[in-house]
């Protein structure tokens, strides 16, 4: 490697020369076998064009840090394409050099906080290493994620899946240990949530602020995201512990998570509705009045109101079948439908969209989060056993409209990428910087906001790779999984390359006719650039990763 690569790995990585080399190395010699880097730099200068309009300051060249961590992706749907480099555009102007190394944030501009965290939260972390685990640097989802069990972290700020976001970057990369010594603090994260939960009820209880989704219809009380959350985590958990050896502390977990699943079917599936709703207490309950637990004999009421949330169940495949009758609801046009991305709220409620002076609202807009882990709970519903309520066409739909939302419009006329807070689902306007720049106050909060995510439910849902666990033991199998959500006909070809997995680089292609990327013809996967496997269709192809 000469010095003038040193300089640019040091500069693309943020990191101290001295450190850069080793970690750059390890982390993309060699990564592409189809696509060509240069053929894709032009985005990065159109995202910076766009950005100096909106914002009238300069960003630094992007493109350096785009090529040595991104995997390239090209596809027929040029609309998916210049997104996917956009968010990961968005993305890298999170990723800060701390005292614990790298930490990914929410906010532009970052706050300059005592602590030297720059304000990063936990409610939208898991999307955070979600997609970083696609980097070709694995040093900034691992430094992450030990940022969020170390002590400087406080994962209890926000309602968050800690321990199952950890488990999938280590499904991800291959590095099992990530999980593994991350064990004592997930488990003593999971248990510090016992001042939540109601042994009256069964379940834990929540304000909406902290399931960061303020002003909801459904309101404050046993609501569907912690609940599922902790379910996530004592299920990971389980897993975790029983990779370690810990068979005691595997069966402790995995009995939390069959009883509160249990009770949150029986309690919080509202069977004429046949929705996932929120189990609120009387109005003049403790939880209202002091955020504490419910007395026995408190009426408890549910919602009436179904709202995205209720999805949620389906991003961890907890639901049994006879509940999957709930997607019906996600194109009704009473239910969630809309242009721009789901509505956060049924809209035949009449409560949808309440008047409210806040700019923070979950009671009908649409918001990327939770746009987020609808893809991520649809892809894992295709991914299952087949049902006939909802299907690939759907799942693309929904993408589709995610993709057209990621614009701002500005005062010259121009339309720009952008990703930002809420937004209606109809008009495409970004309700909560729109109501900040007519207060004439923050009006850079919301620029490029990291509260969602693209990579990760791409290359999960629509190009299929469904990351497995890492072998146990020396000379286990390990197998990769690929199970294509794109239907058949929608894209004429694509191409992921430089993806790393379990410690390779893989090229997953798609080209009908073989003339495209000259690889074959099909569908068709390399590992290091030897071919795993590969079929003339869109489908299945499960093979030996070796």
């Amino acid at each position: 490697m000469t010095v003038l690569d040193r300089l640019a790995l040091a500069a693309a990585f943020a990191l101290p020369l001295a450190v850069a080399p080793l970690c750059a190395q390890a982390a993309v010699a060699s990564p592409f076998s189809t696509l060509h880097s240069a053929n894709y730099q032009h985005y990065a200068t159109l995202f910076a064009e766009q950005e100096f309009e909106a914002t009238k300051v300069h960003p630094p060249d992007a493109w350096p840090w785009l090529a040595a961590n991104v995997p390239l992706f090209e596809a027929s749907d040029k609309a998916f394409e210049e997104t996917y480099y956009f968010r990961w555009y968005a993305f890298q102007k999170h990723i800060v050099t701390t005292k614990r190394g790298f930490v990914i944030t929410e906010w532009l501009p970052r706050p300059e906080t005592p602590d030297g965290f720059f304000g990063a939260l936990p409610d939208a972390a898991p999307f955070h290493l979600a997609e970083a685990r696609w980097m070709r640097n694995p040093k900034v989802a691992a430094d992450d994620a030990n940022f969020w069990v170390s002590l400087d972290a406080d994962p209890r700020k926000y309602s968050t899946p800690i321990a199952s976001a950890i488990l999938g970057v280590s499904e991800a990369t291959g590095d099992a240990g990530l999980a593994t010594t991350s064990l004592p603090a997930l488990v003593a994260n999971f248990n510090k949530w016992n001042d939540h939960f109601d042994p009256s009820v069964g379940l834990y209880w929540q304000i909406d602020t902290r399931d960061a989704m303020e002003k909801s219809i459904g309101g404050d009380g046993y609501r569907t995201p912690l609940n599922t959350y902790q379910i996530a985590d004592a299920t990971a958990i389980a897993a975790i512990a029983a990779r370690t050896g810990d068979t005691a502390l595997h069966d402790q977990f995995q009995a939390r998570a069959q009883t509160l699943r249990a009770t949150m079917d029986a309690k919080l599936w509202n069977p004429g509705h046949q929705f996932y709703e929120n189990l609120s207490p009387a109005s003049d309950s403790p939880i209202r009045k002091q955020k504490k637990f419910v007395d026995p004999g408190q009426p408890l009421t549910i919602s009436g109101t179904r709202e995205l949330i209720g999805y949620i169940p389906w991003q961890f495949s907890l639901p049994s079948a006879e509940r999957n009758v709930a997607w019906k609801q996600l194109f009704d046009p009473q239910g969630f439908a809309g242009r721009y991305g789901p509505t956060t709220a049924e809209r035949r409620s009449p409560r949808f969209r309440f008047e409210s002076t806040d700019q923070c609202t979950w009671n009908g807009p649409s918001w990327p989060f939770a746009t987020t882990q609808t893809l991520l709970a649809l892809a894992n519903l295709l991914n299952g056993p087949a049902q006939t309520y909802i299907g690939a066409s759907d799942y693309l739909q929904l993408f589709r409209n995610y993709v057209l939302s990621q614009h701002l419009k500005l005062a010259s006329g121009r339309t720009i990428n952008w990703i930002d807070e809420d937004l209606d689902a109809d008009t495409d306007e970004w309700i909560a910087k729109n109501m900040l720049m007519a207060k004439n106050k923050q009006v850079g909060r919301g620029n490029y906001y990291n509260h969602s995510g693209f990579a990760d439910p791409l290359i999960t849902g629509l190009i299929g790779l469904r990351p497995q666990p890492p072998p146990m033991h020396p000379g286990d199998p390990d197998k990769l999984v690929l199970h294509p959500l794109l239907p058949a006909g929608a894209w004429s070809y694509f191409a992921l390359d430089g993806l790393p997995y379990h410690g390779r680089m893989l090229t997953i292609l798609f080209d009908p006719t073989g003339q495209h990327y000259h690889r074959g013809a099909g569908l068709t996967v390399f590992a290091d650039g030897k071919k795993l496997g590969s079929r003339r269709t869109l489908g299945p192809i499960e093979v030996p990763l070796s």
